[in-house]
């Protein structure tokens, strides 16, 4: 038992870091250390500390050093507590109290916690140490009397390699936590409703912890509690949760993913939300956010950012970028017995974060060594070097964390001039070496900074992420991508509480959180790209329907800047020409005639310049389910639930030909370069050449059958993407299915959906799927990939809708129109439109026109007001 605590003069005298794992402080008095010796006494002055396992007498006088004793080694008497440690038998050390009443209480406590210490099973100390932290009043710190409290419970305040026992209380207003022994402060208070973001934590391996953050972007949390129970955890977590629905948005990691892919997110921001969601935290050391090394040069005197070989290889872990190394750890790895691992060390544990953090938290450093700084050359000395030893050591593997693309480089600093030790050179250790293409910290940060948002890194930073929090972070394809750390590194690699011996799961415990932590596991199926500018195509084909021959001049910013107006849309005029409910909308290339089909069998022109009803055209005594107009503008091609297709010439105003297709109701079409896409009932879409006899449109075609695509459940919907390429089919079964248009061939089947899918469409950039379906979700699934990348719950179904990649434009069961922000997850307009659901919409290229259909049977014409 050490008596004498020596604390560095630069931090607080004292801190809860000098409390073992698992040791509470309690309560402080004001006391005097009276020292005898044969020739006088002395009496210092300072502050007694009350702690679960120990008395830790803190001298103001900051010369003299802390004292601490464990309590199984004391004597206690009323009026004085005399401590007799076992190294130091000659020396009797008394503490006066300054008051009777402190006297008491002091000795009182002590007592109890004396005799827990004195127990010797670990479990009952430790139940009867709990007793005494249960006793607080939290109603005492309330700011307002008219407040009305929720719920309290015992907790725990987290912070770096300590937690501060105490009492959390919710109320209507507030989130108030008050610490037991009032340290550091009596009661801390979170209004509600400054809460940006809060995230379950998986704390000490249990699903106990909850952090609660105020700001979006910080990656430091207002306040990190550990429950005693799950149940406690969770109802804290949804009263917020609900609290805040109108003030915050819970996202996912398909919805950053979303953002980030669209670059609405930088990689930096991105990399802290899949850290936060992976139960990262920076308030938990054994979990701290985990960043990736992105550069390779840390030799040069200028940096190539476009080079490639600047770069790190991001698709490897760290263990696996020296192949000769790599070589040395396979062949251990196949001769070791199960569980086997290839690495015998963590990427990310507290003692690395600590390694980096040395020059700004010294003193948890000191904590976690036992009170002494790692031997100099192994300390934290220089960039290049660090690398080099990542690149080469037998065990180390370590990445970086996100203070290296920050802000701060006090880190990288001796500031606190700091006794860090002399190396075997000579050379004390100070200020952390620089490469040479960095002129001072600020330097080396900012470069670092645009390493991470380079070119090279947004294009393979996917790549990073399947290893660490995604497909490739366990199981086979861990192993094939030589990624296997030891198996109680990962979540659910073993369950404490089913050790029963409080010793050994103590110990085990210290064992996982002192070795390292794999994050949660957020993607099981790969990560999709970044969307880069180089791969931006926002050029349709001028044959693609339903849009205007000014499209393919659009620019990318001309068609942001129409959709950013979308909300002010204003009705023109609405017309009521339909029986049913209409099911189709097809406008000619110059504007100027509407076509609409209807469940009432019936296919209706409208003039925009006449504002009147023209033409009427009934195929079938069949309900109509689709229409669209060929690129020549002279032909209307409708769907009917007779099973056929029909082809209208506008300038004859005629039926021109029949297409018996299919063995149930055609239910959607798509057209592209003369060839026709139909989808039916029958579980099947099928692809037809269609070629004119002649020039004339009163002439017939022929039809030639070129592949039948099979499907497990009757097709819905489809749509082709803007180049023709791609075709995705969505079936009545709730899977979508992406195929190739040049070999019939499947990229991607997903069942995303629970119900049918009433629509879908490409991205412009071709890169996503949207899908709404009977299940009220919108669902955004990466074509590269098939990972569905962003899921909304509507409160109500959505049966169509027209999108740029981030906002869409969507008819609801309702009858209203909602414009959906896809990256925030939120409804930033709703406009009353139809008194029954909306069936059909179609929207001009310049996004200033948009054409809505209902089962009110009305057609509605729309205007964008800039």
């Amino acid at each position: 038992v050490v008596v004498v605590v020596v604390v560095v003069v630069f931090i607080l005298r004292f801190s809860l870091l000098l409390l073992d794992l698992e040791e509470y402080y309690f309560e402080q008095h004001t006391a005097y250390h009276v020292a005898t010796s044969s020739k006088k006494e002395r009496k210092v002055r300072g502050s007694f500390k009350v702690c679960s396992r120990s008395v830790i007498f803190d001298p103001d006088d900051l010369t003299e050093p802390i004292i601490k004793v464990c309590l199984n080694n004391i004597f206690v008497y009323f009026n004085f507590i005399h401590f007799l440690t076992l190294e130091l038998m000659h020396l009797l050390n008394c503490f006066s109290m300054c008051s009777c009443c402190s006297a008491h209480f002091a000795c009182e406590l002590t007592l109890q916690l004396h005799r827990a210490s004195c127990l010797e099973k670990l479990g009952d100390q430790t139940a009867m140490v709990s007793r005494s932290v249960l006793i607080v009043d939290t109603h005492s710190g309330f700011q307002s009397v008219a407040e009305k409290p929720h719920m309290e419970c015992a907790v725990e305040m987290v912070l770096p390699l300590v937690s501060n026992p105490g009492h959390v209380c919710i109320t209507d207003e507030s989130l108030y936590f008050q610490p037991l022994n009032g340290y550091p402060e009596q009661v801390i208070q979170i209004k509600l409703h400054r809460v940006r973001r809060i995230y379950k934590r998986r704390h000490g391996l249990r699903p106990l912890g909850l952090e609660v953050f105020c700001t979006e972007n910080d990656f430091c949390s207002d306040i990190y509690l550990k429950f005693y129970n799950t149940a406690d955890r969770d109802e804290v977590y949804y009263y917020i949760a609900t609290f805040l629905e109108n003030h915050m948005t819970e996202h996912t990691a398909e919805s950053y993913m979303l953002q980030w892919q669209r670059g609405h997110l930088s990689n930096y921001q991105y990399l802290l939300h899949l850290n936060n969601l992976a139960d990262r935290s920076c308030n938990d050391l054994s979990q701290y956010p985990v960043f990736p090394w992105v550069l390779e040069d840390y030799s040069s005197a200028q940096l190539d950012m476009t080079n490639a070989a600047t770069f790190r290889d991001l698709s490897k872990p760290v263990g696996a970028l020296n192949k000769e190394r790599l070589e040395r750890l396979l062949a251990r790895y196949r001769g070791m017995p199960e569980p086997a691992f290839m690495y015998g060390s963590h990427y990310s544990s507290p003692g690395y974060v600590l390694f980096y953090l040395v020059r700004v938290a010294p003193e948890h450093m000191l904590c976690l060594q036992n009170g002494r700084y790692d031997h100099a050359d192994r300390m934290f000395n220089n960039i290049g070097e660090t690398w080099k030893n990542c690149l080469e050591g037998a065990t180390d593997f370590k990445e970086l964390i996100p203070d290296f693309y920050g802000d701060d480089p006090s880190f990288l600093e001796n500031k606190l001039n700091l006794d860090l030790g002399r190396k075997q050179n000579g050379s004390l250790v100070g200020d952390v070496v620089l490469p040479p293409w960095a002129s001072d910290a600020s330097d080396f940060l900012q470069k670092h900074k645009t390493a991470l948002e380079s070119q090279y890194v947004s294009e393979h930073l996917h790549e990073w992420i399947d290893l660490v929090f995604g497909f490739k972070q366990r199981g086979s394809e861990a192993i094939a991508a030589h990624n296997v750390f030891h198996p109680l590194t990962y979540e659910g690699g073993i369950d404490c509480d089913s050790i029963e011996d409080p010793d050994q799961r103590i110990a085990m415990l210290t064992q996982i959180l002192e070795f390292g932590q794999t994050p949660k596991q957020l993607f099981t199926t790969p990560h999709p790209q970044r969307i880069t500018p180089r791969f931006h195509n926002m050029t349709r084909s001028s044959t693609s329907q339903s849009e205007d021959s000014s499209f393919e001049d659009l620019t990318e910013e001309s068609r942001k800047l129409a959709w950013a107006h979308m909300g002010n849309l204003k009705l023109f005029s609405s017309h009521k020409i339909h029986k049913e409910a209409v099911t189709g909308i097809a406008v000619t290339r110059d504007g100027a005639a509407i076509f609409s089909t209807s469940q009432d069998s019936t296919l209706k022109m409208y003039s925009k310049e006449l504002k009147d009803f023209q033409r009427s055209m009934s195929f079938s005594n069949m309900a109509l389910s689709s229409c669209l107009m060929l690129a020549d503008g002279k032909t209307v091609v409708c769907s009917s639930w007779d099973n056929n297709v029909y082809f209208y010439s506008i300038p004859y105003g005629r039926r021109q030909d029949t297409l018996m297709g299919h063995d149930d109701a055609v239910s959607e079409m798509c057209w592209f370069d003369d060839q026709l896409y139909t989808a039916s009932w029958d579980s099947t879409v099928k692809v037809w050449q269609c070629a004119s006899d002649g020039s004339s449109s009163h002439k017939r075609s022929q039809f030639q059958l070129l592949a039948e695509l099979e499907h497990d459940a009757g097709v819905n919907t489809i749509g082709l993407n803007p180049a023709g390429t791609l075709l995705v089919s969505g079936c009545k079964d709730g899977a979508i299915t992406i195929w190739d248009t040049s070999s019939y061939t499947i990229l991607q089947q997903i069942h995303c959906h629970t119900g049918t899918i009433h629509h879908m469409a490409f991205s412009p950039d071709s890169r996503h799927v949207l899908s709404v379906g009977a299940d009220c979700c919108m669902k955004v699934t990466d074509v590269q990939t098939g990972m569905v990348i962003s899921s909304v719950k509507a409160e109500e179904e959505q049966r169509c809708f027209c999108w740029d990649g981030n906002s869409v434009l969507c008819g609801g069961q309702s009858g209203d129109l909602l414009l959906w922000d896809l990256l925030s997850n939120t409804v930033t307009k709703r406009i009353p439109a139809h008194s029954g659901a909306v069936t059909a919409m179609w929207m001009s290229a310049l996004c200033s026109t948009v054409i809505t259909g209902g089962e009110d049977r009305q057609t509605i014409y729309w205007k964008l007001q800039s």
